[in-house]
């Protein structure tokens, strides 16, 4: 790996080779959603937490101060307003997140969407303008499409992941499978780190602290999760939470009293 690719990994990776980073471009898909009216406020909670690094585009990414956390831009985007929302397109190069200053680029890809062929061709791309930047890529590898019965399926989960490390990714993240035992199948087909998405928004905090230790067990590298952590009531402390369960392998009833004891 190149010089500059494992300097800039280490801003968003701790010593014990996991993360905790918090995707926030929800903006473009979705508008400004709850927890994401003022981004600065809500990346200073997180950067309270200890978060490890946060995802933006580069709108974002030029008018906030993201602190020690590590500085992902998004690379891909689409509306849920579009034709087809499954359908990401590139609207940032490596070259313009060169010059913001980001500390990786994230990708994201739907393994099984009509469009898959054009996304993974500038999966490709950026894979190669990473490796002439030496800059980190994290590949948001989801199975969606018509032929995708069950997005959690180890199968496709596992295919997405190893798609992702095959054409370049530094990274992958993608979903969690349901238990420790299929979950590791995904980690052993994917010669990167694999982090867990956060999904929809859960009913408890349990829950989603649960499918994180699970996901570490099974030897994941940590998360990058989004809504269940900015439209927290209290973002700082779910950040630490998550954070103690990553990187100090704390139970979950453990975490939970972090955060007040919340069920």
């Amino acid at each position: 790996m190149e010089p500059g690719k494992k300097k800039r990994l280490k801003r968003i990776f701790r010593d014990d080779q996991r993360t905790v980073i918090v995707p926030m471009d929800h903006g473009v898909t979705v508008g400004p959603i709850k927890g994401l009216v003022n981004m600065q406020t809500i990346i200073d909670k997180l950067l309270e937490g200890e978060a490890d690094a946060v995802v933006v585009h580069r709108g974002v990414a030029k008018h906030v101060d993201t602190g020690q956390a590590g500085l992902i831009v998004h690379l891909s985007a689409s509306t849920k307003l579009g034709l087809d929302p499954n359908y990401k397109v590139q609207v940032c190069s490596v070259d313009e997140a060169v010059r913001i200053g980001a500390d990786a680029v994230s990708v994201h890809i739907n393994v099984g969407a009509e469009q898959e062929d054009k996304m993974l061709m500038k999966l490709g791309k950026v894979a190669d303008d990473c490796d002439r930047y030496g800059m980190p890529l994290l590949a948001m590898m989801y199975p969606r499409g018509p032929k995708i019965k069950n997005q959690h399926a180890v199968d496709v989960v596992a295919h997405a992941a190893r798609l992702g490390a095959e054409l370049g990714a530094d990274i992958i993240k993608t979903n969690y499978t349901g238990s420790i035992e299929s979950f590791r199948e995904v980690v052993r087909g994917c010669h990167v780190p694999v982090i867990i998405a956060g999904g929809p928004k859960v009913e408890t905090v349990r829950e989603i602290l649960q499918m994180v230790q699970d996901s570490v067990k099974a030897g994941g590298a940590g998360l990058s999760i989004g809504r269940n952590v900015f439209q927290h009531e209290n973002p700082t402390l779910i950040v630490k939470a998550l954070s103690a369960i990553v990187h100090t392998n704390a139970s979950v009833d453990e975490s939970l009293k972090i955060i007040g004891g919340a069920k």
